[in-house]
């Protein structure tokens, strides 16, 4: 009874607080989504602006009182210039999209709006986190690992979900449990 009491905050929480990635599984998810070299720029670029926007939170937001804007999802997409929540005044929506699809778990439509920002004349330095904390500096260690992991199975995003809980209730220990030699995740599937 306890796990299921145990079970069912887990999940309310991931309700509220959305997708919070991995940094392995969002440099892999931006691979994946054209992020890599894009516009020249490099997918340890994009992986060290997402932690530094939004702490890989795709249901961030900030409020901006200045011009009353608010910054949006994983990479804190600002409503006054990309998207339209309806509530920012003047806003342009240079990307033709509601605000609130760049909260999604699913961080496509995000992508597709972040490939439009960098498009425009400042490119990635339209980010002031990337600008501060990125810019200039190796970035090796938001990569390094990430694309490629040399195990025989990877767990998709619902199981991925599903061993995080069981490894809290039963203290599983591992620091890589996105990816396991198959021995060790058989009594999962």
């Amino acid at each position: 009874m306890k796990a299921f009491l145990i079970l069912g905050l887990l999940l309310l929480s991931v309700i509220v607080q959305g997708k919070v990635y991995e940094r392995c599984e969002l440099a892999r998810t931006l691979k994946r989504l054209g992020m890599d070299g894009y516009r020249g720029i490099s997918l340890a670029n994009w992986v060290c602006l997402a932690k530094w926007e939004s702490s890989y939170n795709t249901r961030a937001t900030n409020y901006n009182p200045g011009d009353q804007s608010t910054d949006y999802g994983i990479f804190q997409i600002n409503s006054h210039y990309w998207c339209n929540d309806g509530k920012t005044p003047r806003a342009v929506n240079a990307c033709g999209i509601s605000c609130n699809a760049l909260l999604q778990d699913d961080i496509s439509q995000a992508v597709t709006c972040a490939k439009r920002v960098v498009r425009d004349p400042q490119g990635i330095r339209a980010w002031v986190a990337w600008r501060n904390h990125c810019q200039n500096r190796d970035l090796t260690q938001y990569i390094q690992g990430a694309v490629e992991c040399n195990c025989k199975i990877f767990l998709p995003s619902s199981a991925h979900f599903v061993f995080t809980i069981i490894r809290e209730l039963y203290l599983i220990e591992s620091s890589h449990y996105h990816c396991f030699p198959f021995k060790q995740i058989a009594f999962l599937l």
